[in-house]
């Protein structure tokens, strides 16, 4: 991906990969904040908490979705927050929000090695790091599932009105409201719900980095309104849909996922739905790159390793930087 962070398109890297340097502390950088606290199901209004009682199956009058039961089960879940040394207070600051973030105890101190090293760079601006613990489980029926999959502006809404106040408090930041100054980032259905962000509300979100990005029929409940789930990002919506401000930043492996459950409906295949989603996306003309990694599996850490500082720079092009 060497000079690439100028570029739109598609690119091959791979079978080969080596951690990039912006993962090392550098001594004299300067050091950005890590911190966390706990958000609780029961001050929560958008989600009381919920988990499958066993794995579902295929409804025979619907192959589309699952029959399955649930049952109310209350979560907890760590947010992890990085503040730069650069952020002034009083001013209002660009955020990442972070989906799968770390649980309580085990703050990512790599990844703010990368910010730090970015930041100071002047390769990305001085942005706040949100990085949010999913709410449980990892199928349909479970809260994770419910929160990433389901196609609607529900859990944007719940990060707006829920989350990033609390770290403004909290911390004493202002975070801004620019959509420009806004990204989401994820791998597998973090992914897709980091897309689903920018796309129910463009006005919060432009910019986003997707890994390994469910992009398939994970949703659940079944919704007529999109009945493919996320599969019909590349379907029907995005082609249908006049272009929307979002820039994204996507990678899917060469031995990346395919039909990992019972349903068996021709949407199952995470390869083919990144690839479709590359290519509607070039076709409605947005802004986009797109990585195929060779000799990979599902969110693979070492993809992660080598791309992730190019990433970040890459989606952040067009914002203003401090000068150097």
């Amino acid at each position: 991906m060497d000079a690439l962070v100028n570029q739109n398109g598609d690119f091959l890297i791979g079978p080969d990969y080596l951690p990039a340097p912006e993962w090392k502390f550098v001594p004299g950088t300067p050091q950005g904040t890590v911190s966390q606290f706990i958000l609780k199901s029961n001050d929560s209004k958008y989600y009381p908490g919920i988990a499958p009682d066993a794995s579902g199956r295929v409804d025979p009058k619907n192959p589309k979705t699952m029959i399955l039961k649930t049952h109310a089960q209350p979560w907890q879940r760590a947010i992890t927050v990085y503040i730069p040394a650069q952020y002034k207070s009083g001013t209002e600051a660009p955020l990442l929000v972070v989906h799968d973030g770390p649980k309580l105890g085990s703050p990512d101190t790599d990844f703010a090695h990368v910010l730090d090293n970015l930041i100071n760079q002047h390769r990305v601006p001085a942005m706040i790091a949100i990085m949010i613990q999913n709410g449980g489980g990892d199928m349909q029926g479970s809260e994770r599932g419910l929160e990433y999959d389901t196609l609607s502006g529900k859990f944007a809404e719940f990060v707006e009105h829920e989350v990033l106040p609390q770290l403004e408090a909290r911390y004493h930041i202002q975070l801004t409201h620019d959509p420009d100054g806004r990204a989401a980032m994820g791998c597998s259905s973090g992914a897709a719900a980091a897309f689903t962000m920018a796309w129910f509300h463009p006005e919060w979100y432009h910019r986003v980095i997707s890994y390994s990005g469910t992009f398939v029929n994970q949703q659940w409940p079944y919704n007529p309104a999109n009945p493919g789930g996320a599969w019909d990002y590349h379907e029907t919506l995005i082609a249908s849909t006049k272009p929307k401000p979002i820039r994204i930043w996507m990678q899917v492996a060469g031995r990346d996922l395919l039909n990992p459950n019972v349903m068996r409906d021709d949407m199952h295949d995470w390869v083919v739905a990144n690839h479709r989603m590359a290519a509607v996306l070039r076709k409605k003309g947005y802004q986009y790159q797109y990585v195929f990694t060779l000799n990979t599996g599902h969110c693979a850490p070492k993809v992660r390793g080598q791309t992730l500082p190019e990433a970040l720079e890459w989606v952040w092009q067009g914002y203003p930087l401090p000068q150097r």
